[in-house]
């Protein structure tokens, strides 16, 4: 979602778009650490505080030095392959759909207690619906509906702590000491602590989010939206599961209140009017969440669709300069998911909770290669080797908590659940990234069952081979600064593993005074050689390097600049990378 200078967002509604997404956690994850965690619910959210402050360095290292919407998925295009780079948008696009129907369907969920004769999925579908306009309308404007509900959440957590703190000073911790002493389930602490920090992760889901639409924030705000979401989290989250041990008995916690625990604390310390307030907040926030998925699934949707993972429809524009196709792409797989499960939502748990953690590991992947193959590319801070190990172990070891826990009775686990949906989308995926060596492999297939039968196959021939040239059509350049042989072999080894053409510009700038080398002319010779199958043609133009030379380059040739190349910049290259309006990095 391209916007103007003018209309990128300040601190704190950007902070408010992925802040109403993982601030929304502590509705639900004080009840579920407790469920597996008990008593020390509030240590493996503390636990899960620390992790995320690495994770803090990590996403800014990545964004910081790659500053271009898609989150994990931007960081491995530019440091690995297409395909590891599709794998992580498809988790991440898995994530944002479980997200979003869940938190629309829970938020409904509350306002039927609110309002007992509430159709709860078909307000569920208006919700998503909503959202969906919203989004359509414009970042700049849904971010106004969003401060809004960011700020009475925290109001909300506000008035709810201050009721407790002051019910806790004329009442006591008796039930915290009865918690703290009572018997773990299973026998063992740390396996208590291991499922309860498992599951607790799923606090810090949104974290990711900000990554997505970091081109639609003012420079220097993505870093401030970090610091934000992670002190949120560290103190809202083990927080209220202190509070909550302090209340209300963990058996009850577990039987009666594991989905309305935080409403349930209100009655218990402020009556029915702090109850209220919460259930209220609920429902905004939960809401938020879903504005949060629109926003940043659309940032990256609108991505791989410029790579040419999705078909180039997605990309049409309305007036306000939103891909409202992708937009309302986002929501029919909402609404169809959620008719699929009948509105059973929950059975997503596995496909939010496997996706999340997934691409969060697959962040820690792509900050290890962005130091390993873009070395010299400028960073505005980095994260420590050390960091980068302990955040990918408690990742793993949450992903493989969260695989190893026993399913309720009646219901499929969750690694099942997240493969029912991963594979349908990832052969979505596949399928786009070789279409031509599929249809080639189409027409081979035809060939061998029909030739006895039908000799003349001229019609289909044509059409097929029609449509291969035209996905082939496409051209990509790239930009050299005097390289190698061997690094302009690279890059075609690069752009045959990755794309799909059967064209490529080198282009080579100079100075009115400059000449090019002899040596490069030579090498292109020799380059068309190797690559007999692939046009690569020399270009020379007069001129300096930089954002308008791109524009006008890609004006002139028709040639978009995600389909431009360069070799990783060093600390004395004049321009941000986002400035060079998606060039990507190969070499």
């Amino acid at each position: 979602m391209k916007t103007k200078l003018h209309n990128k967002l300040k601190e704190l509604p950007a902070t408010a778009i992925c802040g109403n997404d993982i601030s929304s956690s502590v509705l639900y994850v004080s009840a579920l650490s407790i469920v597996y965690a008990g008593q020390y619910a509030w240590i493996t959210l503390l636990i899960v505080a620390f992790v995320l402050f690495l994770f803090r360095k990590i996403y800014g290292e990545v964004v910081g030095a790659l500053p271009l919407n898609g989150g994990a998925y931007n960081a491995l295009l530019n440091t690995t392959s297409k395909n590891m780079a599709s794998f992580a948008a498809t988790l991440t696009i898995l994530s944002y759909m479980a997200t979003s129907v869940i938190s629309a369907n829970e938020a409904m969920y509350y306002l039927h207690d609110i309002i007992p004769s509430l159709p709860v999925m078909l307000a569920t579908i208006l919700l998503l619906t909503f959202f969906a306009g919203l989004t359509i309308i414009g970042i700049t404007e849904s971010s106004v509906v969003a401060v809004g509900i960011f700020i009475f959440h925290l109001a909300s957590m506000l008035v709810l702590s201050a009721s407790i703190i002051y019910f806790l000073t004329h009442n006591g911790f008796a039930i915290f000491g009865q918690n703290w002493h009572s018997s773990i389930e299973g026998g063992s602490i740390w396996l208590a602590i291991f499922f309860g920090f498992s599951a607790s992760m799923l606090g810090i889901s949104g974290f990711e989010s900000s990554a997505n639409f970091v081109e639609e924030q003012e420079r220097g705000v993505f870093p401030k939206t970090l610091r934000n979401m992670w002190v949120i989290v560290s103190v809202l989250n083990p927080l209220m599961a202190f509070f909550a041990l302090s209340l209300v008995p963990i058996n009850e916690v577990k039987t009666l209140y594991e989905n309305t625990l935080l409403s349930h604390m209100g009655q218990i310390s402020g009556g029915s009017w702090v109850s209220l307030i919460v259930s209220i907040d609920a429902v905004l926030v939960l809401s938020g969440a879903v504005l949060t998925s629109y926003v940043g699934v659309s940032g990256l949707l609108e991505r791989i669709a410029l790579d040419r993972i999705l078909p180039v429809f997605f990309l049409k524009k309305n007036k306000r300069g939103t891909s409202h196709r992708i937009i309302l792409l986002f929501l029919l797989l909402n609404v169809s998911v959620l008719f699929i499960t009948r509105g059973k939502v929950t059975t997503l748990a596995g496909v939010y909770t496997i996706s999340f953690l997934s691409v969060m590991a697959l962040f820690v992947i792509g900050n290890i290669f962005l130091k390993i193959r873009r070395a010299k590319l400028p960073r505005p801070e980095q994260a420590k080797w050390i960091s980068l190990i302990i955040a990918l172990v408690g990742v793993i070891v949450a992903l493989i908590g969260n695989i190893k826990m026993k399913p309720e009775e009646g219901m499929t686990s969750n690694f099942t659940i997240f493969m029912d949906y991963f594979v349908p989308t990832m052969t979505v995926v596949v399928i786009m990234l070789n279409r031509t060596a599929l249809l080639k492999t189409f027409l081979s297939v035809i060939h061998y069952i029909a030739n006895p039968f039908i000799k003349n196959f001229t019609g289909i021939d044509l059409n097929v081979l029609k449509i291969i040239d035209k996905i082939n059509s496409q051209e990509f350049v790239f930009f050299t600064k005097g390289d190698n042989i061997v690094n302009l072999n690279k890059v075609m080894l690069y752009i045959l593993r990755n794309e799909q053409t059967k064209k490529v510009k080198i282009v080579t700038i100079n100075n009115e005074n400059e000449q090019t080398p002899e040596f490069l002319k030579d090498d292109i010779k020799t380059l068309s050689r190797i690559y007999p199958r692939i046009k690569v043609e020399l270009i020379e133009v007069k001129g300096k390097f930089g954002p308008e030379l791109i524009k006008d380059l890609s004006k002139k040739w028709g040639i978009s600049p995600n389909f431009m190349f360069i070799g990783a910049p060093g600390d004395k290259f004049p321009y941000h990378i986002e400035d060079l309006g998606g060039v990507r990095l190969i070499i």
